[in-house]
């Protein structure tokens, strides 16, 4: 049975209101760290969505 890897990126809007997009891919649980991490600098509307390799979220 193959491995099927899952990548993940983050997109919010940052305290002065601009939409943002990771530019890294995220393991799930990372990708929940970082999530809280950005929550707690004021982020909002933090989202995780799933990116097949070499995808990129846009904002």
């Amino acid at each position: 049975m193959p491995i099927t890897m899952q990548n993940y990126a983050l997109i919010w809007t940052d305290n002065s209101g601009k939409g943002r997009a990771s530019t890294v891919a995220y393991d799930k649980p990372s990708a929940e760290h970082r999530k809280a991490e950005l929550e707690a600098g004021g982020a909002t509307g933090v989202t995780i969505v799933p990116i097949q390799p070499g995808e990129l979220p846009q904002p």
